[in-house]
This record gives structure tokens, sequence and C-alpha cells, in this order.
């Protein structure tokens, strides 16, 4: 699916949820790095605090991001809050790694919650990839994670 696919009937409404993936640059696994992993997840608290949005359960997996983000009435777009969060992430992981270029795909996915979608069902799907991926047996063993639903 192309990035103008993708972009299509897009809309940031307040106080809405939605569903969030986005991928590195050729699926690259560059989280495999713990610290470059710590990196990413330090600048979800400041996405949130800048844009005052709420990430409710995210997971950060080798080479992409999931998450369920809540725009509240005073949130940034959408598109800024992801554009956000990846080009700072970016920034703060090429500073570490002395490097230069794009870590992200450009593009995202998203999907708008419905009143009647099961969050807590959505959370558990979320949460459950590195179990699914094979990468621990247990989801308490994944470090870069979390929820305020579990």
């Amino acid at each position: 699916m192309s990035w103008n696919d993708l972009r299509k009937g897009r809309r940031s409404e307040p106080n809405r949820e939605y569903f969030i993936t986005f991928n590195t640059l050729d699926r690259i696994p560059h989280f495999n790095d713990f610290s470059v992993a710590r990196l990413f997840c330090q600048q979800i608290e400041a996405n949130q605090k800048h844009h005052k949005c709420a990430w409710l359960t995210w997971v950060l997996m080798p080479d992409h991001f999931h998450g369920l983000v809540k725009l509240n009435n005073h949130s940034s777009t959408l598109p800024t809050i992801i554009g956000n969060l990846k080009g700072t992430s970016a920034f703060e992981i090429n500073k570490h790694l002395k490097k230069n270029g794009s870590l992200w795909q450009s593009s995202f996915y998203d999907r708008a919650l419905r009143a009647e979608d099961d969050r807590l069902n959505i959370a558990r799907y979320i949460i459950a990839n590195p179990l699914r991926r094979g990468l621990v047996k247990n989801v308490k063993d994944y470090p870069f994670w979390d929820s305020v639903y579990l």
C-alpha cells in the first residue's frame, strides 16, 4: 500500500483512539540493540507530554512499533504526533550511534477505534507481538512494552 493510500481519509479527531503501526526503513531490526530500544521508549513519554496525548498501549519490536494512542481536546494532529515520535527518536538514536540518515519508513498505518471495539483485546493483541514472533515465552520477559489495560 502506498503512502498516499494510507493518507486517504485520515482525520484526527479529539478524544479518539487510534491503532498505529510503523516500520523501520527496510525493516532493519535496529531495536535488537537494548540501548537503542531504550532510547526509543524514552521518546514515548516525551511525546505524550509534548502533544498532550496518551499512549495507552504500545510494543516496540525489533523492526516496527505498534501502539494505541488517544488524542484529547488539546492534542496535536495524529500525523504531527507520529511524525514527532519518529523524528525525535531517529535524531536521538542517530546521535547515539554516531550515524545519519533515515531510521523509519515515511508512512504509518492507523485505524480509528470505534466505541464498540474491545480495548482489552486490542491491547492484548499489541502486547502479544513478541510472543507471536517467538522472541519470548512470556510477555513479562519482554522489556519494551506498556499498557494501561494490562
